[in-house]
């Protein structure tokens, strides 16, 4: 899903800051950003709130990962081939997956995200940032 939203931040994933899976993903973003592109925030922090309900006419899922980028606003698989291609070098060969139709890639996503707590476990609050990166981090 893309749609025009205006928001002073270029790039902001917004994640489940309870799941494991997806803060092991968001550190994964982070080490491989080299130009330190990305921000993020938490789907239950206020900023992740407030752009989610002045950019979004429908009730976002919370197993949902979401990009905002330059105005746009990415969900699901999109979000993560978008990411991928803004990562650059290897990263950005995922966008060879666009070949395979959105309900099918969609579809994947949704099977690992409704069992995502039970792979990997999550947890009780949301984790806080250590020093070093707490500036990339949206309340």
């Amino acid at each position: 899903m893309k749609q025009e939203v205006g928001f002073p931040v270029n790039h902001v994933i917004i994640f489940d800051g309870k799941c494991i899976l997806c803060n092991r993903i968001i550190q994964f973003i982070i080490l491989h950003d080299k130009q330190n592109i990305f921000r993020f925030a938490s789907l239950r922090s206020h900023f992740g709130q407030q752009l989610l309900t002045e950019s979004m006419n429908a009730e976002v899922p919370v197993d949902s990962v979401i990009l905002y980028s330059k105005g746009l606003i990415f969900m699901r698989s999109q979000a993560v081939i978008r990411i991928s291609k803004l990562l650059g070098g290897f990263y950005s060969l995922a966008i060879l997956f666009q070949i395979v139709p959105r309900f099918a890639r969609d579809a994947i996503y949704d099977f690992i995200a409704r069992r995502r707590f039970r792979w990997f476990g999550k947890y009780d609050s949301c984790i806080v940032p250590g020093e070093g990166i707490s500036d990339r981090f949206l309340n």
